[in-house]
């Protein structure tokens, strides 16, 4: 499974893609907003893992641009535990909200949970392309 990190955070990147090295995941970080639409395009991942506040472009920013051509599943995480940035984080598009620090387990835990989802959707999308033919 491909993930996504972006977060502006190297320290942040480096932990998380240290932290997912054992469950197998292929991790691409960024530390920039914009790197992260332009990464999210070229490789599309199966998940995005995306900070809430960074400057130049916040994590909603970057979500709502990656959501303009993609349906990736995107985890936003934040430090900030504010029922409002959960809020508008969700309305930007992201599929979760998590508040930093992470617990591992929670975090793999997660990311599991949206590649299932997303398995299911393209099998259910593969289905009935199939039957319409």
């Amino acid at each position: 499974m491909k993930v996504l990190i972006v977060d502006d955070d190297p320290a942040m990147t480096d932990l998380i893609k240290l932290l997912l090295a054992p469950a197998q995941y292929e991790v691409l970080t960024t530390n920039n907003g914009q790197d992260g639409i332009n990464l999210a395009k070229k490789f599309d991942p199966d998940i995005v893992l995306l900070d809430l506040m960074m400057p130049g472009m916040t994590g909603s920013q970057v979500c709502q641009k990656i959501r303009a051509f993609s349906s990736v599943p995107i985890i936003m995480m934040s430090a900030l535990d504010n029922p409002s940035l959960v809020v508008d984080a969700l309305d930007a598009g992201a599929d979760d909200y998590l508040i930093k620090p992470v617990p591992n387990r929670v975090l793999t835990a997660q990311l599991e949970k949206l590649a299932r989802r997303r398995r299911v959707e393209a099998t259910t999308i593969a289905a009935s392309a199939g039957s319409a033919s």
